[in-house]
C-alpha cells in the first residue's frame, strides 16, 4: 500500500527546484518523468482504496485482521493463497501448504529436520512472517498467541512458528 502522508509531493517539489538550472531538453524530460510518477502514485492510491474496501467487506478478511499484526493486505494475500479452506482435512496441513513446516531428510536410520520447506506461495509466507514479527515485537498487548511465540528460544524460529500458528488457526 502507498503510505499515508506519502513523501512524493515533497520529492516532486525538490525535483522542480533542482531542474531549474538544466537546459530545456533535460528539464522537459525530467518533468515528463515526474508527471508519469504522479500518475502512477494516483493509480496506486486508487487501487489501495479499492483493495481496502474489498477487504473490509469480506468476512474472512475481517476475522484475520483481528490478529494483531495482520492487516488488510496480509489477510487478502492469505485468502488468495488458501482459496478454499475446506479443501484441507486438518488445519495443520495449511502450514505445510504454505511451506512453514520443517524440511525433512530421512534415509535408513537417519532422520533429520531442517529449516522450513519453503514450498507453496512465497508471498503468503513472507506476509505471514512479517505479521508474526509485528505481533511479537511491536504489539504491546499480551495475548495467548503472543505469549506462545515469545516462549520459543530463537527469534527467527518463533517468528516462523507464529506464522504457522496464524495460518493454521484461521484456515
Amino acid at each position: 500500500m502507498v503510505g499515508k502522508g506519502s513523501k512524493f509531493e515533497t520529492f516532486a517539489l525538490r525535483i522542480q527546484e533542482a531542474i531549474n538550472n538544466l537546459d530545456e531538453i533535460s528539464r522537459s524530460s525530467i518533468e515528463a518523468l515526474v508527471c508519469s510518477l504522479e500518475a502512477i502514485e494516483k493509480s496506486l492510491r486508487k487501487l489501495d482504496k479499492m483493495l481496502s474496501e474489498q477487504g473490509e467487506k469480506d468476512d474472512d478478511c475481517k476475522l484475520l485482521t483481528t490478529v494483531p499484526g495482520v492487516g488488510i493486505i496480509v489477510a487478502m494475500t492469505y485468502k488468495a493463497a488458501i482459496d478454499n479452506p475446506h479443501r484441507f482435512e486438518k488445519s495443520d496441513t495449511v502450514g505445510a501448504y504454505i511451506g512453514l513446516t520443517p524440511r525433512q531428510y530421512s534415509s535408513g536410520e537417519v532422520d533429520r529436520h531442517g529449516s522450513i520447506s519453503k514450498m507453496g506461495p512465497p508471498e503468503c509466507r513472507s506476509m505471514l512472517y512479517e505479521a508474526a514479527q509485528t505481533m511479537l515485537t511491536v504489539t504491546k498487548r499480551t495475548f495467548k498467541l503472543k505469549n506462545w511465540g515469545c516462549e520459543e528460544k530463537r527469534n527467527e524460529k518463533s517468528n516462523c512458528s507464529s506464522s504457522k500458528k496464524i495460518s493454521c488457526n484461521y484456515a
